[in-house]
């Protein structure tokens, strides 16, 4: 576990109401299941002055979301980079890890092999970790993909619609989310033909 020392202080839950969502913090780094007796940085979910009851919610940047009563003495608290403080363990990070929805034209698994190959190349034997991996064959289907609200009444003409993007492949959609409130409706793909008379 490798860590690194930061000088900081222990806010109270008055000094964390006046926090801002940029104002990076130090919580603690518990994972689930796994104590750890140091801390991560962090940053408040929402404003300080929009929690109520002295609790607050930060999200660390390895993405755990912790909930701390700065005032209880019991708990590790939240605490801010301060050069007239005391000494913490802060956890160092390790790298990033990249979800990435990747799409390769006419692709298969000699490209992908090449794909990794030239990753290594350039970061290091490290970099993939291929566990996870899922490689599936795109069916060369297009969809046109729309949005309506949630509650829409049936037979409403399609006036309630909002385009979201035409001529795409329908094994991209799963990585995308409606808006809020809003469906998604799929159509197989219609090429837009210009009716408008020319002169």
């Amino acid at each position: 576990m490798n860590t690194e020392k930061v000088t900081a202080r222990r806010l109270t839950a008055e000094d964390v109401a006046e926090l801002g969502l940029q104002d990076a913090v130090f919580v603690s780094a518990e994972m689930d299941g796994l104590p750890l007796d140091c801390y991560a940085p962090a940053f408040l979910t929402e404003p300080g002055k929009n929690f109520e009851g002295g609790s607050f919610v930060a999200r660390t940047v390895f993405g755990k979301e912790i909930h701390v009563l700065p005032n209880n003495s019991e708990e590790p608290g939240i605490w801010i980079a301060d050069k007239a403080g005391e000494e913490i363990e802060v956890l160092r990070s390790a790298g990033v890890l990249l979800n990435l929805a990747l799409f390769v034209p006419g692709g298969n698994n000699e490209s992908l092999d090449s794909l990794y190959a030239a990753a290594r190349d350039a970061f290091g034997a490290g970099i993939v970790q291929r566990w996870s991996e899922e490689t599936v064959e795109v069916p060369d289907v297009k969809i046109d993909l729309y949005e309506e609200p949630a509650r829409a009444r049936k037979n409403t003409n399609n006036q309630n619609r909002d385009r979201r993007a035409l001529d795409i492949y329908p094994t991209r959609v799963r990585f995308l989310e409606p808006s809020d409130g809003w469906k998604f409706v799929v159509e197989p793909h219609k090429e837009i033909v210009d009716d408008t008379p020319t002169i």
